[in-house]
């Protein structure tokens, strides 16, 4: 399991998911609106939080993907990547199991237009998408323990 904890997959996983991260934030960012509906279609959350999480959510993906990608606040970044994912896997698989078939939001807040069926398909899709990203999360906290090194010998 020393591979697993190797620098050179640690340092392109902790980059790459930085860059996803980014990638996700800025749509977001520059549709604040467009995500706030994203959000209110989720109908989990209290109305009156609806716009502070639209506002608030993509700059904090936003900080936390340029945190990966440039190497500082690793650990900080990492958790509350990790945080998030496993939020967003609960929120669609609660609506999921509602039926109620949405556009997650995760990279493009425009309505698609696609039929419920495409929508299931796809929510099952990220479903996938984010537990392959929490299994990123999970070798950078790997790596972070020091897992796979060789204990110190006594002296």
């Amino acid at each position: 399991m020393k591979w697993l904890a190797h620098p050179w997959l640690t340092i392109r996983v902790q980059i790459a998911l930085g860059i996803i991260f980014v990638v996700a934030a800025l749509p977001k960012i520059v549709d604040p609106p467009s995500f706030a509906h994203m959000i209110y279609n989720y109908k989990l959350i209290p109305w009156s939080l609806i716009n502070p999480m639209a506002l608030v959510m993509p700059w904090i993906e936003l900080l936390c993907g340029l945190a990966l990608i440039f190497g500082i606040w690793k650990e900080t970044a990492r958790t509350i990547i990790g945080a998030l994912l496993f939020i967003f896997i609960i929120a669609i698989s609660i609506n999921l199991i509602r039926g109620n078939a949405i556009d997650c939001g995760c990279f493009d807040v425009s309505a698609a237009g696609k039929t419920t069926a495409e929508r299931i398909a796809d929510m099952r899709f990220v479903i996938l998408r984010d537990l392959g990203m929490l299994l990123m999360v999970g070798q950078l906290w790997f790596a972070s323990r020091g897992a796979g090194s060789q204990p110190a010998e006594a002296a």
